[in-house]
């Protein structure tokens, strides 16, 4: 099976020309039962990623925007999720065990700047039984002088989610360079599933030409 790699300068056009190799090019398939378009394998490089996207502010929900950086730094249960566990409590009180996840990352990196191993998860196997964590690996290295943070997903809704995603992830990615004295590096996302449910394809379309006749 191909792996598809989608480079970006930022994260609003990884977002959408990330949607769009999935308009063009995704296999119809069903996620819950849904229809979609899905790329499989796919691997996006944000080359500068901020969480102050110019591109996503404009053209995501703003609604949905506030409800991911929440969900990433809010600790809650959600009830859309099942009322499963924020983001925010898998990464900075795992398990609700009082355990800090991105600071251990900082401090690991601040101790061993050569660290290959500052790797965390949201996935929590004791009690993830019907919910399981979309991004589920967050790994942080600094391999040129920057800090890059790569990422492993088991699958993200470019329609509706994947760019929240991204932004939240590009903070906790500013977070951590932050407090360790270092410049943004990359932002490297590998989704299994990267796809559009049938409700979004319209509008994703428009949203991918507005971008492109503007760019």
């Amino acid at each position: 099976m191909t792996i598809v790699v989608v480079e970006s300068p930022t994260l609003g056009e990884g977002w959408l020309r990330t949607s769009r190799a999935i308009l063009e090019g995704g296999a119809l398939e069903r996620y819950d039962g849904q229809p979609t378009r899905e790329l499989a394998n796919v691997t996006l490089t944000v080359e500068r990623p901020s969480s102050d996207d110019p591109l996503i502010a404009e053209l995501g929900d703003q609604d949905w925007l506030a409800w991911m950086h929440e969900n990433f730094f809010v600790q809650k249960d959600v009830p859309e999720l099942g009322d499963a566990k924020s983001y925010a409590v898998r990464l900075f009180n795992y398990a609700g065990a009082g355990r800090d996840q991105i600071a251990w990352v900082v401090a690991r990196l601040h101790t061993d700047p050569a660290c290959r191993s500052a790797t965390v998860t949201t996935f929590q196997p004791l009690t993830d039984t019907t919910y399981i964590p979309c991004v589920s690996l967050l790994d942080f290295w600094i391999p040129d002088g920057a800090l890059e943070l790569v990422v492993y997903a088991h699958s993200l809704d470019f329609g509706k989610k994947a760019y929240g995603n991204l932004v939240e992830l590009a903070r906790l990615q500013e977070h951590v360079a932050h407090e360790l004295g270092l410049p943004v590096g990359r932002l490297l996302v590998h989704a299994k599933s990267a796809h559009v449910y049938e409700p979004e394809w319209a509008l994703m379309a428009q949203l991918v030409n507005v971008a492109e006749s503007v760019a």
